[in-house]
């Protein structure tokens, strides 16, 4: 007996939004050493691409490994209906104590993703584009001893699209 084929599916979309790089857990002075620039208290936007994939065995009978309507309409209702042209930190509850990062926006994402999937464990990775050229990739949460891996401490550059890595 043949193994049956994997594919890995797909879609791509684009929303905008603004937020405000800023933890509740630090006083203003660590969040303005964290976040540099990018604490301004009147926040800053972005327009995002996002790409969700999933993975899996293509169906014998549909030839897919899931309906793309299905992925459409996930994505329509977490990203599109939810986030798009929105205030993150203060249109969408899940931000309303949690660092509005573009790695914690990938977490939003993926968890809410799930919950619209017939099939969750389809699900193989959420991809943002923040800028061109800082992207974030989540592929669900990552064990370490049994606990998650804790966010490691940033540090501010002179670019607020440089938090999430080392150079523009």
């Amino acid at each position: 007996m043949s193994q049956q084929p994997v594919a890995f599916l797909t879609r791509r979309e684009t929303f905008s939004a603004c937020h405000r790089l800023h933890s509740p857990q630090l006083s203003d002075a660590e969040n303005l050493e964290v976040f540099g620039k990018c604490n301004n208290f009147h926040g800053h936007g972005h327009n995002y691409t996002v790409e969700i994939t999933v993975r899996g065995p293509i169906d014998r009978r549909t030839g897919m490994v899931l309906n793309i309507s299905e992925l459409k309409e996930a994505i329509e209702t977490v990203i599109m209906k939810r986030l798009d042209h929105k205030n993150l930190d203060k249109d969408v509850e899940y931000f309303a104590n949690t660092p509005s990062t573009t790695e914690n926006l990938a977490v939003y994402i993926w968890d809410n993703i799930r919950l619209q999937l017939k099939k969750p464990e389809l699900l193989y990775e959420v991809k943002i584009h923040e800028t061109p050229k800082n992207i974030i990739s989540y592929r669900g949460p990552y064990p370490l001893n049994g606990i998650y891996n804790p966010i490691n401490k940033r540090i501010a550059h002179d670019s607020c699209t440089n938090i999430s890595s080392d150079s523009d």
